[in-house]
């Protein structure tokens, strides 16, 4: 009885485990949760702009062509000023974002301090690692490029 006993528990354990894998990265600014398993083992381009930041809104066409193509890539953005519910809504689209912009800043979360310029744009592989930070304006090209170059 006990060894019946302790393999229940040793696959109870096993079980809950399997199911532990990112955290959860919270709300995006329509409101839908973005579940830390659909993250699991995809490439994460996280994007942090501001309205007032022009090489920002140079950059967000490229970004919107690189989430629209990428299908083993998420890209996220953050707004570098903290705005969240409607506000961030209203700037989503003043920006013509096309992506998930993040509610919820997930720095403390990727172990990342906050960057002094803009745009910056981390790219985190499947794991959950930050692999390489880009400073200034990106294009679509050139983040394809460092992801290949990571993998």
């Amino acid at each position: 009885m006990h060894i019946r006993l302790g393999k229940v528990m040793a696959t109870l354990v096993l079980a809950a485990l399997a199911g532990c894998g990112q955290p959860d990265w919270g709300l995006d600014h329509r409101g839908e949760p973005i579940a830390g398993e659909t993250l699991q083992g995809r490439w994460k381009v996280v994007n942090y702009w501001a309205e007032w930041c022009g090489p920002c809104r140079t950059e967000i066409p490229e970004l919107n062509a690189l989430a629209a193509s990428a299908d083993d890539v998420l890209v996220l953005g953050v707004n570098f000023d903290g705005l969240t519910g409607q506000d961030l809504a209203t700037a989503v689209e003043a920006m013509d974002i096309d992506f998930s912009v993040l509610q919820q800043n997930p720095a403390q979360q990727l172990g990342i301090e906050r960057s002094a310029v803009l745009p910056v744009t981390y790219l985190i592989d499947g794991a959950g690692k930050v692999r390489e930070t880009l400073v200034g304006e990106q294009t679509e090209a050139g983040i394809r490029a460092r992801l290949a170059a990571l993998e």
